[in-house]
């Protein structure tokens, strides 16, 4: 006896995920379903809801790279069941995070000999990479006071106020007083001079931003450590330098060799870097070097041995995926000096198209500089009728993803716009994004501003109100 079924009842995978009765409700939200799904039924009904989000291709307000090699895709995901931290089950793994280091660490001029190995750590990206870094600054710090004999529980560090919120999590994370510089409107970064002013004795490190999140600008960190020398030379004390340098790492040995920013400078004990953002790996990896052995120190290192062996580890997350680390030292090797040195002239030289373009609107400030992280962030002359945050609203119905933010004190009276320069940003897209720019500047010159729709919305409200009033004088019970 043969027993039909409907199309409802039957296997989904016979007919049509849409004529399925797995699309025919929504999904639940809080709590797990009670029975199974389709396979197929389950991956159409997720990979629908995500084409709702932005194509990553077109936020330009993201440091993180977007697209890499389909050969690096295999990798990855051949790599994507792996364990990171199984150092002793995936030795090839360990090896290739090592070379990272290593090649890394000479990039920014380690004092290190021609066999002696580099002293760093994967990380799952900058933010992480400063908490680790900061954390060895604070131990260190803390250890030479109980030695002297000093009061240990007030750490602090100076910093700009341009800061990434991972330094304010930090100083909160770990009970360390954060000290900014203020900025003020045409100086955007940390002044050198102001920050080594609010050096104490009590101050673990002073962290100098490679590469400010807010413009782009590189601070002066030579300047920084002449300044913070001689300060240390006179009090005694030995106040270091941590270089958050999570987007200008690897940019500045390809496009400005000569800058003095990295292990050149003494008092640079530690530096940070994004392998997710111009190293050009895909969101999930981050480095933290330090200058010597001495810089770490020992107690902070745990060593466990019930993996297989003895395996020492310097992380704040236990378990993480190998891909991203796989991914870097493919990079490194596919690309080299000459393959990075390329991609960051392009993406240079793609920042003075987009500059230049906005230039010859006459509708913008450019207050990002030349000689930092290729992105251009700009602001309305005279935004009294419309403001930046209009204009990226309107961009939005274009693709673009753009954001627009307020400065940090005291410059918060500025607003700015700001497009990233990633390796994926071509020359047509640079031309193109000028013109639907000018068009949204077209359209927003043709609507009433906001100052004069908020005073129609209230003339409007009042009449309202006044109508109904009059209205339920007249009426008798009606409602």
């Amino acid at each position: 006896m043969v027993l039909s079924k409907t199309a409802s009842e039957s296997d989904v995978s016979i007919h049509s995920t849409f004529a399925s009765r797995y699309v025919r409700a929504s999904l639940p939200r809080f709590r797990m379903p009670e029975n199974s799904i389709p396979k197929e039924a389950a991956y159409q009904i997720i990979n629908d809801e995500l084409m709702l989000d932005g194509n990553p291709r077109l936020n330009l307000a993201s440091f993180v790279t977007t697209w890499m090699e389909p050969e690096c895709d295999k990798l990855m995901m051949a790599a994507v069941n792996k364990n990171y931290v199984d150092m002793d089950e995936y030795p090839v793994t360990t090896e290739l995070q090592n070379r990272c280091v290593n090649m890394i660490a000479h990039l920014f001029n380690a004092p290190l000999g021609e066999s002696e190995t580099a002293v760093g750590v994967g990380t799952v990206g900058s933010s992480e990479a400063i908490m680790l870094a900061g954390l060895a600054f604070k131990r260190k710090w803390q250890n030479k006071r109980k030695e002297q004999g000093l009061p240990y529980d007030k750490p602090n560090i100076v910093t700009g106020a341009n800061v990434q919120v991972c330094w304010e999590k930090f100083a909160r994370y770990f009970e360390v007083e954060l000290k900014e510089v203020k900025l003020r409107e045409g100086y955007y970064v940390m002044d050198p001079v102001k920050a080594v002013e609010m050096v104490d004795e009590n101050t673990i490190c002073v962290a100098a931003i490679l590469g400010s999140t807010l413009n782009g600008e590189f601070e002066d960190v030579k300047l920084l450590n002449e300044l913070l020398t001689k300060k240390n030379a006179e009090t005694g004390w030995d106040t270091p330098i941590h270089v958050d340098a999570a987007s200008g790492g690897f940019i500045a040995p390809f496009l400005y060799p000569e800058l003095e920013w990295d292990f050149r400078l003494p008092l640079v004990k530690s530096i940070n870097v994004s392998g997710h953002k111009y190293g050009l790996v895909y969101a999930g990896i981050g480095w933290c070097l330090w200058r010597t052995k001495e810089d770490l120190p020992e107690e902070l290192i745990f060593h466990i041995n019930y993996l297989g062996a003895d395996q020492p580890t310097f992380t704040l997350n236990f378990s993480k995926g190998s891909s991203q680390v796989i991914a870097q030292y493919y990079q490194l090797i596919r690309l080299g000096f000459e393959g990075y040195k390329n991609i960051m002239e392009n993406c240079q030289e793609n920042a003075m198209v987009l500059k230049e373009g906005l230039e010859k609107t006459g509708r913008f400030n450019i207050v990002s500089k030349d000689n930092g992280v290729p992105l251009v962030a700009f602001s309305l002359k005279d935004n009294s009728r419309h403001d930046e945050f209009e204009v990226s609203e309107f961009l939005r119905r274009f693709g673009w993803i753009l954001p627009a933010y307020t400065m940090p004190p005291d410059a918060q009276n500025i607003t700015v716009l700001r497009v990233v320069i990633r390796e994926d940003f071509s020359r047509t897209l640079a031309e193109r994004l000028v013109l639907d720019i000018q068009k949204v500047l077209h359209e927003l010159d043709a609507m009433p501003s906001k100052k004069d729709i908020d005073i129609q919305k209230t003339k409007s409200v009042a009449a309202a109100w006044k109508r109904f009033v009059e209205d339920k004088r007249k009426t008798n019970g009606i409602c």
